[in-house]
């Protein structure tokens, strides 16, 4: 028996084990057997079913049935069904719902942490304290946001029945994460659950049931990847979220390609986690305690890539090492554990395999002491791995690279600030990072700089609902939690009526005219010659080749450069050079834009005769086009300097700033309509925000774009920052939606080359904005111009940090 004086000299603890029985009796009610929950009911367990182990023990704990083709389309007919009854409901009749989830949650707070803990393997210290304390956050914050919907978003409309696919390593916390903001915006779901951890989210629809929500408003279909490919390509649907791996994320990017739903994307991640000689090297010891070894290194944002500062490496890893041999190993349910069990013997084979690999590149592998034969031996039913620490390791090595998701840290050096970011954008993925350092000049500089959609400062692992969460490059778009999140689940309202564009004309090919065609207007003095506009200079078209521009009878005006693959590549190597647009002042950018708008309007008769000449729209209306084109550079020019953060205050002394980024290089097709504003239209906004783009003007009419060259060059905008290739719009959209160095694609145009700018996009997972093929009024400030245009234009990062501490 442990004597208190030899307990505080081991500082050991003794077992303490939490009790289950509550949920054995729940599961044992069913039958150990579950079906769907669809239209406020849980279904017969019939057909096809999977096991749900426990992974601590290798115990089965119930049979789910998996849903196929029928239950996912009774699921989407329920919830299609309860939409327009739920979406009509008052925000305050909505609010009341999420209260009244939100108040369940807390009432069953430990059946449900338990429940998870035997479900996932995690430890119940962290399913009790963090993760349902969390899912009750999101129900509450979003019963606001119900609330407040009309008044927050004005001219928005719920996006219509969405099919939500969580992962297995929050499945709760992830269910609500989802869940809350498309309730709270009047949508309905169908959501899949993890085919290793679907037991919470069952107990869940059944509280939902419990509270009152109306039937069919939550839907839960069980199952793997065919369930969720089924939920994911069904037609009923109008969004589509998705947390879980980068290659999934792809398929389903293309898969849902030209189907006109929304689809927001939290994949893989490797995030680093930066200790600078500054650093409090004790707290950030514990911060990788809570980076890496939280939730068994199971978390996408995990700051699994450690980068050390040179002077102190030696110091950290010995204080490291020290730390990792007091951790505990062992059962989930046990109130002392500090890291419980992988989710399932696939997870701990593939974390065994990728560690295997590591040593083998020749990487130093170090384990606590106690990871000897005797731990595994004590283990072997359960699916546990020891906190594990690479060192020697490449930057360019697959550990660096390549998500393990499981307790294993790879840390490397640094020796400047410079080389600690170059380091830690050195990674196709942008999720999470974590700075530490007592000097907060270094840590803010940094956190700036670093390519991911949260940061952390001398904390890690923070969530609240106030927050939003996503991120950048491969760990996907679209954020969840926060404004930032509700938007996610709105539209603007006039979209639901929007009309298709009308089809339009093959662009003439890039030879001499018909003779019947006609001279036009074109006179007998020297040729001008329309070339590219890259760089700051105009250019001639790499392919050599023009084609024809025709006014609406069918004569030649002039003809405009062909723009090709390597004319694209021109423009963004021209951009990304043009970075320091991105770092100046909002202020500054403003008083570029009102000199842009000056000089065009200096230029207005010009510009509408133009107009006028290419589409017969008549005086008037190509005049009215060119002041309308004046006002929205004018406009934006008003909202560079005021489209800013917000700081929230999730924790007590804790601030997280929303800071809107630009995504740097954005790819725009401007549509065939209003040639000239719709050109202004989507350019003024992305270089507004800080954004550098690579524009194709309208293909038929691409001269109004043209005749800008001379009042971009005469208003400071600075060489690179808007780059105009003419040319075939598919043809160039195409290459700009799988250019790597681009970081989002606009597209407005045919539906088909919709579908295709979403298609061609997965390589790199970019952001999209397509119209689908339907027509926007760009006259009308409602559609052309506002807040969703500066959304589009931006990502907004998290960056938490402490104070008063």
């Amino acid at each position: 028996m442990n004597k208190i004086v030899t307990i505080l000299d081991s500082m050991d603890y003794g077992p303490s084990p939490e009790e289950d029985s509550h949920v054995r009796a729940w599961l044992t009610r069913h039958g150990g057997r579950f079906g769907q929950f669809i239209g406020g009911r849980l279904t017969k367990p019939d057909g096809t079913t999977f096991e749900v182990r426990n992974p601590a023990d290798g115990e089965l704990l119930a049979e789910v049935a998996e849903a196929g083709e029928a239950e996912v389309e009774a699921a989407v007919k329920a919830a299609t069904s309860a939409f327009k009854s739920w979406s009509a409901l008052s925000g305050t009749e909505r609010a009341r719902h999420l209260y009244a989830i939100a108040r369940q949650v807390q009432k069953h707070a430990r059946f449900l942490a338990v429940l998870e803990t035997l479900d996932n393997g995690k430890p119940i210290r962290e399913t009790r304290d963090i993760d349902v304390p969390l899912v009750a956050r999101h129900f509450y914050h979003h019963a606001g946001w119900a609330e407040l919907r009309d008044d927050e978003f004005p001219g928005h409309a719920p996006a219509g029945v969405c099919g939500q696919i969580i992962p297995w390593n929050f499945p709760l916390l992830m269910l609500a994460w989802k869940v809350a903001p498309a309730l709270a915006a009047g949508c309905t779901v169908v959501l899949k659950s993890a085919e290793h951890t679907p037991l919470t989210a069952l107990a869940f629809a059944e509280l939902c049931a419990e509270a009152g929500l109306p039937a069919g408003v939550f839907n839960l279909v069980n199952g793997g990847g065919t369930t969720g490919a089924l939920v994911a390509g069904h037609p009923g649907l109008a969004k589509l979220a998705f947390t879980g791996s980068t290659e999934v994320g792809r398929l389903l990017r293309r898969q849902t390609a030209g189907s006109g739903k929304k689809l927001s994307l939290e994949l893989g991640g490797k995030s680093p986690f930066i200790v600078f000689d500054s650093a409090d090297i004790d707290a950030a010891v514990e911060g990788v305690v809570d980076a890496i070894w939280f939730n068994q290194g199971e978390v996408c944002c995990a700051g699994s890539r450690a980068l050390v500062q040179e002077g102190i490496a030696d110091r950290f890893h010995a204080k490291l090492r020290a730390r990792m041999e007091r951790l505990r190993v062992g059962s989930p349910l046990d109130k002392s554990t500090d890291i419980g069990a992988v989710v399932a013997p696939v997870q701990i084979a593939s974390i065994r395999a990728k560690v295997e690999a590591g040593v083998a590149e020749g990487a130093t592998l170090w384990q606590p002491s106690w990871a000897d034969e005797a731990f595994a031996r004590a283990t072997e039913k359960g699916c546990f791995f020891p906190p594990s620490l690479f060192t020697g390791v490449s930057p360019a090595s697959a550990l660096a690279q390549e998500e393990i998701f499981g307790p294993v840290l790879v840390s490397m050096t640094f020796r400047t600030p410079g080389e600690a970011v170059t380091l830690a954008n050195n990674s196709r993925y942008g999720l999470a990072a974590s700075i530490w350092s007592q000097n907060l000049d270094v840590a803010f500089d940094a956190a700036r700089k670093v390519k991911a959609g949260v940061v952390w400062i001398n904390s890690t692992n923070l969530f609240d609902a106030a927050v939003g969460f996503g991120g950048y490059k491969e760990s996907g778009f679209g954020r969840e939690g926060g404004r930032e999140g509700m938007l996610e689940y709105l539209v603007p309202a006039w979209e639901k009526k929007a009309r298709p564009v009308p089809a339009g004309k093959a662009l003439p090919a890039p030879v001499p005219v018909d003779g019947d065609a006609g001279p036009g207007s074109v006179s007998a003095s020297l040729d001008r010659t329309v070339k590219l506009y890259i760089g700051g200079r105009q250019m001639r078209p790499d392919s050599g080749y023009s084609y024809p521009v025709l006014d609406p009878k069918g004569r030649l005006i002039t003809e405009a450069g062909w723009g090709s693959r390597k004319d694209i590549r021109n423009a963004v190597e021209a951009a990304r050079k043009a970075d320091a647009w991105s770092d100046m002042t909002g202020h500054a950018r403003a008083q570029v834009l009102w000199f842009l708008a000056e000089n065009l309007e200096l230029r207005a008769a010009e510009f509408a005769a133009r107009i006028d000449r290419m589409t017969g729209v008549g005086s008037k209306q190509a005049t009215r086009e060119v002041a309308a084109s004046v006002a929205r550079i004018v406009h934006y020019a008003a909202r560079a300097d005021k489209h800013d953060g917000r700081v929230r205050a999730p924790q007590g002394r804790m601030l997280a700033l929303a800071l809107p980024e630009p995504f740097e290089v954005i790819g725009i097709s401007c549509p065939d309509e209003a040639p000239l504003l719709g050109f202004v239209s989507l350019v003024a906004p992305a270089i507004a925000m800080g954004n550098r783009v690579v524009v194709t003007p309208s293909q038929h009419h691409p001269l109004a774009a043209c005749d800008l060259y001379q009042v971009l060059d005469t208003s400071d905008v600075p060489d690179g920052v808007v780059n105009i290739v003419t040319g075939d719009r598919d043809q160039l959209a195409v290459v700009m939606a799988r250019h790597d160095d681009i970081a989002a694609c606009w597209y407005a145009g045919s539906a088909d080359g919709s579908a295709m700018v979403e298609r061609e996009s997965a390589g790199n997972l970019k952001a999209t904005w397509v119209n689908h093929g339907k027509a926007r009024d760009w006259h009308d400030p409602a559609q052309g111009q506002g807040e969703e245009f500066l959304f589009r234009a931006t990502r907004i990062k998290s960056i938490w940090t402490p104070f008063g501490v």
